[in-house]
């Protein structure tokens, strides 16, 4: 005989647990966002989502902020039915479907290549601006302790 089980609905339907309503105030996919704000190693990671979505990394991109989110600027740069990370998040339960219909009125770059080309631009001397988002952010992290 078959037994037939419920699955269990995603830990948090809404999405405010999974992703944030916009991308950070420093997030590398955001135009407004001053080039070399992050080190070269993390703009390196973004391309990779550019792929064809079965040879993309199987891993969500997490946001910078490490508060356990997704980055909603990776989320939001393009139509989120084509990452490979959120599709396996969604059929395993992880995230609620909605989270495919993610979308933010926050200018971004059109793809990992483009934020990435943008960041690694003024990385060997960037500009007080971005030296100040750059501070912030470590000042945020030392607090934390991290």
């Amino acid at each position: 005989m078959t037994r037939y089980v419920e699955p269990k609905p995603p830990p948090d339907p809404d999405l405010s647990l999974v992703v944030a309503p916009n991308p950070c105030a420093s997030c590398p996919y955001r135009r407004d966002v001053p080039s070399g704000v992050w080190d070269p190693s993390e703009y390196a990671k973004l391309p990779a989502y550019d792929a064809a979505t079965g040879d993309q990394p199987w891993y969500p991109f997490g946001c910078h902020r490490d508060d356990g989110r997704l980055c909603a600027g990776w989320l939001g740069h393009r139509n989120p039915r084509e990452l490979l990370a959120v599709r396996i998040g969604v059929i395993s339960n992880h995230y609620s479907a909605k989270i495919m219909n993610y979308r933010t009125d926050v200018p971004l770059f059109a793809s990992g290549a483009e934020a990435c080309a943008h960041g690694l631009a003024d990385v060997e001397a960037p500009t007080p601006k971005a030296q100040a988002a750059a501070a912030k952010i470590v000042k945020r992290r030392q607090a934390r302790g991290d």
